[in-house]
């Protein structure tokens, strides 16, 4: 019999920000994730980086400032350093709460790439603000180097593009430590962007948004549910105000006008529900949560969650 197939997105409350939160927070979240691996699931587990590649760029650019003669750390390079301490901490965390219960699983993170196009309308609005806030000096050579900045409050900070994933160049690996059997960690903060350049990958100045990358993530492999976990319990309409109502489910029809209709934040709930639509589709059988982890209760994720379905 087919096990059912779980792509599990964890955001910035299943991590922390800094590194002994970010250790906490990775040990409750193998809780909940054993319980999946418990009931059987082949379980894929992907995750934002948002403080963490923030952090690295932050390090390695002022590396640079003090010792010019050292290259430019890329974008691309500081998403895979993220990659990799974050599967670190993660791989480690749910090794050990399966074997606290018994279960002898191999647990392998993935230093995965995502395809993205060179022609993507992101590349011309770059939305995504990253790095240390710079001086007027600072922010003009970065401008001559042919990135982007924005003016913020007390300075300048960079600003790049977050296009969408169109390939996954690790897929087939995936799949193979599917079919063996483990737990695999992949597309860490949305994937290492590239471009393809006839038999050469290169790096993208860029970031992917991770549900996003989640979301394709669980087409490729053809998966059974995708869970996001985010900051609420459950989606919202009208969220802060005194109209909000929860939604136990939707439809991608109904998920879909509510998008239109800016029922859900822009970087924040939006992407969520536009994975979730971009997964479901039109399918009978596949079905998206977005809900708040709960590591004591792990057994209640999915059914107190929104669920949207076709």
């Amino acid at each position: 019999m087919r096990k059912k197939k779980i792509v599990i997105a964890l955001g910035h409350h299943a991590l922390g920000t800094t590194l002994p939160e970010q250790k906490v927070a990775a040990a409750n979240t193998a809780k909940a994730i054993a319980g999946f691996i418990k009931d059987d699931y082949q379980v894929v587990i992907t995750h934002g980086n948002g403080p963490q590649v923030g952090m690295i760029h932050m390090a390695m650019a002022e590396f640079c400032r003090i010792y010019p003669e050292y290259t430019a750390t890329p974008m691309s390079v500081c998403s895979a350093m993220s990659q990799g301490y974050i599967g670190y901490d993660l791989q480690n965390a749910i090794r050990t709460e399966l074997l606290n219960r018994g279960i002898y699983k191999n647990v392998s993170t993935v230093l995965t790439q995502v395809v993205v196009d060179p022609y993507d309308d992101a590349f011309y609005h770059p939305t995504k603000i990253i790095g240390r806030i710079m001086n007027a000096e600072e922010a003009d050579i970065e401008e001559r180097k042919g990135n982007h900045v924005i003016e913020v409050s007390g300075g300048y900070r960079r600003i790049v593009a977050a296009p969408k994933p169109i390939d996954i160049i690790e897929a087939e690996s995936i799949r193979a430590l599917l079919d063996a059997d483990q737990i695999v960690i992949a597309c860490g903060g949305g994937g290492i962007p590239v471009l393809r350049q006839a038999n050469r990958l290169k790096g993208a100045s860029a970031v992917i948004e991770k549900d996003l990358a989640a979301a394709k993530l669980a087409s490729v492999i053809d998966a059974d549910m995708l869970l996001i976990f985010t900051g609420v319990q459950k989606v919202y309409l009208d969220f802060g105000t005194s109209q909000e109502k929860q939604l136990d489910s939707l439809s991608v029809a109904q998920a879909r006008q509510y998008l239109d209709a800016g029922q859900f934040e822009a970087g924040s709930m939006a992407p969520k529900i536009e994975a979730a639509i971009e997964f479901v589709g039109s399918s009978a059988i596949r079905k998206a949560v977005i809900t708040k982890l709960d590591s004591e209760n792990p057994d209640r994720i999915t059914a107190y969650g929104t669920v949207i379905h076709s």
